[in-house]
């Protein structure tokens, strides 16, 4: 190699040390410019949109370098929040710089920290509108409009929250705020008002249409004449003129539903949009009687066809000439699996005509005989306007569902309807002809041989309605009548076709109405082509965009690739219903009338209509400018919290403000305006967060901080008396509760509100409380209540309160007393024990039964043990007054009360003492006596006294009463079962709540409440033994296995006061308002009541009622009353409670053959242990009383119940909860028999039948088999030995459903599973495992009754009444579908014809 060519190929060492230099330095370059970059400052920037442009209301955070531009931050916010730049403002938010509100400019290229924005630190902005207009939305591809993604709609818009698909339609992001803002076409939108969307597409297509919108515009609405309310052609004036003239993006169409006589709930009902066509026209027509207008439909609808049938033997034909407003096309065949391809193809096979030979041979009056004929359909006329309708609903047989035929059918964008009109029966000479009578029948033309729709329901009346004072009028079709003609040539004349030009026959495709969905139900929009510029449309709701002719090709419908019947199922679900060709006659085809052309009344409408747009846009704008937030005021002198909610224009001061609040509060005569205020207040945490000083003059705009829709805090109308002044309350302070409590009296008092900071020390919030109560701080003692049942000493002088826990609003007790219980452990004091009792405290309002109880003291002196006849006397004499009548129940309950409350003192002091070798059989109250010598005499006398008051018994079985647990369970056939001992009446009205006052507190045991201890010396020395499983079954027992009471053993707070109830909520009867601990047993509560009650406990039951007034026994007794709060009602009513191992049983009587076949009886009380025949004969004597049945223990039995199901039979010798399960809440049937029982074993099966006779069309009543097994044969025999059917004959189906298993009878024969293929009864389809199943029978020899048309009808009506007023339905097909109606006088008449 040359030396100078390798200097030439290799560089020099320093020229590669340079190069690699210089990378370094452009390194270290980007190196330090990063370094600089995170050295530098950053400004977070909290943007919150203010605006209403969009429906929520966004936040947004940037986080940005300091040395960023402020326009650069525009361009962030812009493309965050998707607006576009300089339509919308910046301003200080109310965080910082609250001082400089002027907005910030989007142009500045200063700095954010030469703007000051403040680094480090949080920087709010408020995007508000520009110059009071709303920002404009930022479009992803602003530039192609035409066929931009976000201007088309094809297809049916998705639901919230669901996905959409892009290959057939694209979704947009809606608001409200949408609306207001007209479409980039210039076409105007409907909104949907829930399922309107086929009525939308019908308005638009009509409002395309130049020739129906001109003619509607000519007509001229008299208000002189009619209600403009329900006047539709005016209705469909004014909204023709809005979807013309309005800004709007879309506008309403409840004004046109209103004139239709429809209510808020016809929007939830979709309906057929070709049935809403044929309907609306005629009530148009109705509407335009002897008017210009009067034959409008007729002349741009209305077609003729003629219906013939010609005998193939002699030529003569009859015929009649029928009207049609849209031609309904068959999408397939019926039994065919391939549909037709095309419109034309379809409307070939309309014409079609079909040979009747065979059975459906046709009589000709010229034969006189029954011949082959040729039956069809002939167009004599097409309309102006071409309405052809996709038959796509069809009825599968196989599956008995209506279904949608998806499948592909092609129509062209021109149609020649020439080749449809069909000559070749005038060449025959043989050919004669019928005529018409000129009845014709006008509506939808319908071919019999190609029909193939089915209905469920031929009684459905659809149509319109003429409401008159007689009543409603319903408007029907003439009916067909045939005239026949001998000549040829009068046919000739009658029929006079469309002949003239090639083209005259030839018409445009313009309006295209999509279906998308099932036949269950979807969504309907128009796709139009515009007779202006050529431009096709889609109308959809709301939404109008742009189309092309490939987006109306995606409307044929139809799959790729076969799958015979069903394939349909898989194609698409979006494709055409109803297509509306109009004729190409340029002579006749109209052009949209200009605005200079409007008739003078539109002009007028126009004006009319803009200006009441222009108000509603002026009320939208103050809307928009509105501050909407909830008020709070505590009423000076009703000291109730109002509620209400503040709307104020931003514009407007606090001080206007307050005065606004002062008004809405109805203050004007309670206080002066200048002792009320507006301050800043958390309603969730009873907080008051700040006050405004100062700005009174302040907008209110910019003291919330902007329009909102929802607000984080609310504002409160502060009040003051006139010598008091308001506090400030300042940010960073938290409110404080004070309660003052009193340990001598055992009160705590109403709350006195402080307001503190969190970083001051116990002892200077101490200091604080001191001056706001009065209290000295030495000895003060705080309690903070930090939840529920939390409570904390705060005993740490240098702890802060924000270290105790405090937060913004707190609620604490304070207590200053100079007492020992300082010195005790705070969970061991006094001062908590109070503080707890306080805090498991709540106010019950209890209604007592009206009986008085004195009637029961006489009784209760029989049952004594010991006693004798003489004492009887005495006792009686005791309860009576000076008058020698008996006490009141008030004046018995007073003294009843003080007494107990002196024993209960006494029984504290010394518990111990008392007579031991009194009978636990006897009263508890009997065991309460003095200790105390000298008031032995009086005492005693006064407790027998009080004792004689409050005793009672069952009237009845007081005897069985007495006995013991162990003799009940010897002996349970004369045990006693559950009856009331007293009717009660009671209110469930809702009680007014009390006035709000401190709540007095017993001390230790019972100072201010009735006692709770039931125990005597005679019971300590005895052993509780408690049933754990008996917990389980949902029933406690008062009392134990040897009659101990149940009640808790610790003391717990009782207090009753009478209580007056105000009016409406139960005046006239006796009301107790309690104060009890809520940690008390059911058992003890109970025991506290009884001297209210009048009676002991385990003779009154205790019913919780509800908000719903609705009313439920409460038998727990070991259950605490945890689960009431603060002001529920309760309801005592008399009867005897529950004892252990009883439960309450409903028995409710089994009418199998009645309409109503469960009839409620009696409440009874059945015993763990006893047998069906005990409960049976414990139930007689209480059937007899209170049912009036005379039943011997033979005669009846009881069985199972599942809801109205009849279930096992109950043998007299199973026994409860042993052979038969039983539970709280129980019910069992009681069957009356008509002869001996016939069930004697468990291994019988009792079944009960019912004959069908179909050549009647009845089912015969109910009858009982008993089979010895569950074999069909067995069945089958004994079915056949009841009805007299041969063996052979006899066929059986289970019934379904609940009992009585009712099923109509014109469904019976056909529905149910007959003759199933099993040889025993416990098998699939039947499964007959239990006794109550019903089976219906036949004879299969015997033939249905054939029934007419009108006697199908009425037994349909009759079956209906009948089933429905079973609770059963008629059939177990859909919801019966509402028929489409429009009221041409208002609102429908509520009579049976319109339902």
């Amino acid at each position: 190699m040359v030396p100078g060519e390798e200097n030439q190929l290799v560089p020099k060492e320093d020229v590669f040390w340079r190069c690699r230099q210089n990378i370094f330095d452009e390194m270290k370059k980007k190196f330090l410019q990063i370094e600089n970059a995170a050295e530098e400052p950053r400004v977070l920037c909290i943007i919150q949109d203010t605006t209403n442009s969009k429906a929520v209301s966004e936040r947004i955070t940037l986080n940005l370098p300091a040395s960023t531009p402020v326009r650069k931050l525009f361009e962030d916010v812009a493309n965050k929040v998707g607006y576009i730049n300089g339509t919308f403002d910046l301003t200080w938010g109310n965080g910082v710089n609250t001082a400089d509100t002027a907005p910030l400019d989007h142009t500045s290229d200063k700095s954010l920290l030469d703007a000051n924005f403040e680094p480090g630190k949080k920087n709010f902005l408020h995007l508000t509108d520009k110059d009071g207009e709303q920002p404009q939305m930022l479009l992803e591809d602003s530039s192609n409009v035409d066929d931009g993604v976000h201007d088309r709609f094809i297809g049916p818009l998705p639901r919230e929250g669901s996905v959409a698909s892009t290959s057939d339609y694209v979704s947009q992001s809606y608001s409200y705020s949408s609306i207001l803002n007209k479409s980039e076409t210039g076409y105007v939108g409907l909104v949907n008002q829930a399922m309107t969307c086929y009525l939308n597409s019908l308005l638009q297509t009509l409002f395309m249409t130049p020739e129906f919108r001109n003619a509607l515009y000519k007509w001229e609405f008299e208000e002189s004449e009619e209600d403009p309310v329900t006047s539709i052609p005016y209705q469909l004036q004014r909204l023709f003129v809005l979807l013309q003239t309005s800004k709007k993006r879309a506008i309403e169409t409840t004004d046109v539903t209103r004139s239709f006589g429809w209510d808020s709930s016809e929007a939830w009902q979709q309906h057929d949009v070709q049935e809403l066509c044929r309907v609306m026209f005629d009530a148009l027509e109705q509407k335009w009687k002897q008017t210009e207008q009067a034959d409008l439909i007729n002349e741009l609808y209305q077609g003729k066809l003629k219906d013939y049938v010609r005998c193939l033997e002699c030529g003569y034909e009859g015929w009649r000439i029928d009207t049609y407003l849209d031609i309904p096309l068959v999408i397939r065949p019926y039994g065919s699996s391939q549909a037709f391809a095309s419109v034309e193809e379809a409307l070939h096979a309309f014409i079609q005509p079909e040979i009747l030979d065979g059975p459906n041979q046709y009589f000709c009056e010229r034969c006189k005989k029954k011949c082959d004929a040729r039956k069809g359909l002939r167009f004599l006329h097409f309309p102006y306007l071409l309405t052809l309708q996709l038959k796509r609903f069809d009825f599968d047989y196989t599956t008995m569902h209506r279904i949608k035929l998806n499948d592909r059918m092609s129509f062209p964008e021109e149609l020649d309807m020439s080749t449809f009109i069909d000559i070749e029966d005038e060449k025959s000479p043989q050919t004669e002809s019928c005529t018409d009578s000129g009845a014709e029948n006008e509506g939808s033309c319908h071919s019999d041989q190609m029909s193939n729709d089915f209905s469920t329901d031929d009684t459905v009346d659809e149509g319109i309605c003429l409401e008159s004072s007689s009543g409603s009028e319903k408007i029907s079709k003439p009916g067909l009548e045939k005239v026949e003609m001998a000549e040829t040539d009068q046919r000739k004349d009658s029929i006079q076709f469309q002949l003239g030009e090639p083209n005259s026959l030839m018409y445009e495709l313009f309006s295209v109405m999509v279906h998308s969905g099932s036949a269950a139900g979807g969504h309907y929009y128009a796709c139009i082509k515009s007779f202006s510029d050529d431009q096709w449309y889609s109308f959809n709701d709301q939404h109008v965009s742009r189309i092309t002719q490939e987006d109306i090709k995606k409307t044929h419908g139809g799959s790729s690739g076969s799958r015979g019947y069903y394939s349909s199922a898989f194609a698409s679900s979006t494709n055409a219903y109803m297509l509306i060709y109009r004729l190409k006659d340029p002579t006749r085809n109209a052009k949209f009338l200009e605005v200079d052309e409007y008739p003078e009344h539109i002009k007028n409408l126009v004006q009319k209509e803009r200006e009441l747009e222009e108000q509603e846009k002026r009320q939208r704008e103050i809307e928009r400018n509105t501050c909407k937030i909830k008020l709070f005021c505590l009423h000076p002198v009703k000291q109730v919290m109002m509620e209400n909610k503040l709307e104020v224009h931003k514009d407007k001061t606090l001080k206007e403000a307050v005065e606004m609040a002062y008004k809405m509060m109805d203050l004007e005569d309670v206080i002066p305006l200048d002792c009320c205020r507006l301050v800043k207040y958390d309603e969730f945490h009873d907080y008051l967060e700040r006050s405004y000083e100062g700005e009174e003059d302040t907008p209110m705009g910019l003291l919330l901080g902007g329009v909102k829709s929802t607000y984080m805090f609310d504002l409160l109308l502060e009040t003051r008396k006139p010598d008091q002044i308001f506090q400030s309350y300042k940010p960073g302070e938290v409110m404080v509760k004070v309660h003052v409590v009193d340990l001598k009296a055992e009160t705590v008092a109403a709350p006195v509100t402080v307001r503190a900071y969190l970083n001051q020390t116990v002892t200077e919030f101490k200091q604080l409380i001191s001056k706001a109560t009065h209290l000295p701080a030495d000895s003060m003692r705080i309690v903070l209540e930090r939840c529920y049942n939390d409570l904390r000493l705060l005993n740490v002088p240098s702890k802060t309160l924000k270290a105790e826990g405090f937060f913004r609003s707190n609620k604490v007790f304070v207590e200053s007393s100079e007492t020992v219980d300082h010195q005790a452990a705070f969970t061991d004091s006094h001062l908590w024990k109070l503080l707890d009792r306080h805090a498991n405290t709540i106010r019950l309002f209890v209604l007592l039964p009206e009986q008085s109880p004195g009637s029961y003291s006489k009784r209760t002196a029989y049952q004594k043990a010991g006693g004798d006849s003489g004492n009887v006397d005495d006792d009686c004499e005791r309860v009576k007054g000076p008058a020698g009548n008996l006490k009141s129940v008030d004046a018995i309950l007073e003294e009843s009360t003080e007494k107990l409350k002196s024993l209960s003192l006494q029984q504290q002091q010394d518990g111990d003492n008392g007579d031991s070798s009194k009978s636990t059989e006897t009263s508890d109250f009997e065991n309460i006596e003095s200790p105390l010598n000298e008031r032995g005499s009086s005492t005693s006398v006064d407790n027998r006294e009080l004792e004689q008051h409050i005793q009672t018994s069952d009237p009845e079985h007081f005897q069985s009463e007495e006995r013991s647990d162990s003799d009940v369970n010897n002996d349970r056939s004369t045990s006693s079962v559950d009856s009331d001992i007293l009717s009660s009446s009671h209110s469930s009205d809702t009680l007014c709540n009390a006035d709000s006052t401190q709540i007095p507190l017993a001390n230790g045991l019972d100072s201010h409440s009735i006692t709770s201890s039931r125990r005597t010396k005679a019971n300590e020395g005895k052993k509780e033994t408690w049933d754990t499983a008996e917990e389980d079954s949902g029933t406690d027992s008062e009392y134990d296995e040897s009659g101990k009471s149940r009640g808790d053993m610790q003391y717990m707070y009782f207090k009753a006061d009478p209580y007056t109830a105000d009016e409406g909520s139960g005046e006239g009867h006796k009301w107790l308002m309690v104060h009890v601990d809520k940690r008390i047993t059911l058992a003890a509560f109970k025991q506290h009541l009884e001297p209210f009650v009048g009676v002991l406990s385990s003779h009154f039951k205790v019913f919780r009622v509800y908000t719903s007034n609705q009313e439920f026994e409460t038998v727990r007794l070991n259950e605490t009353l945890s689960s009431f709060s603060d002001d529920n009602k309760i309801t005592i009513r008399l009867g005897r409670a529950l004892k252990k191992g009883e439960y309450r049983v409903k028995v409710c009587q089994l009418l199998v053959n009645e309409q109503e076949p469960c009839k409620f009886l009696l409440d009874a009380v059945f015993a763990k242990g006893m047998t069906v025949r005990q409960s049976k004969e414990e139930l007689i004597p209480q059937l007899r009383e209170q049912c009036g049945l005379d039943l011997s223990i033979d005669r009846f039995r009881l069985r199972k119940k599942t809801w109205k199901n009849p279930g096992t039979v109950f043998l007299d010798y199973h026994i409860y909860e042993e052979d038969i399960n039983i539970s709280s809440n129980w019910e069992v049937f009681l069957e009356v028999l008509d002869g001996v029982e016939k069930m004697k074993s468990m291994s019988q099966l009792a079944i009960l039948t019912r004959r069908w006779r179909p050549a009647e069309m009845k089912l015969d009543p109910f009858q009982e088999l008993v089979l010895e097994s569950n074999s069909v044969d067995e069945l089958r025999e004994k079915l056949s030995e009841i009805s007299g059917i041969p063996l052979e004959d006899i066929e059986f189906a289970k019934g379904r459903g609940t009992f009585p298993c009712d099923i109509s009878v014109l469904d019976i024969h056909q529905d149910l599973d007959w003759n199933p293929k099993v040889s025993t009864l416990n098998v699939w389809p039947l499964y007959i495992c239990d006794d109550g199943a019903v089976i219906f029978y036949r004879d299969k020899t015997e033939e249905v009754m054939e029934l007419t048309d009108e006697q199908r009808n009425e037994l349909m009506k009759k079956e209906s009444s009948r089933l429905q007023k079973t609770g059963h339905r008629v059939t177990y097909s859909p919801r019966k579908e509402k028929a489409l109606k429009i009221y041409l006088d208002g609102a429908p008449n509520k009579d049976v014809a319109q339902d």
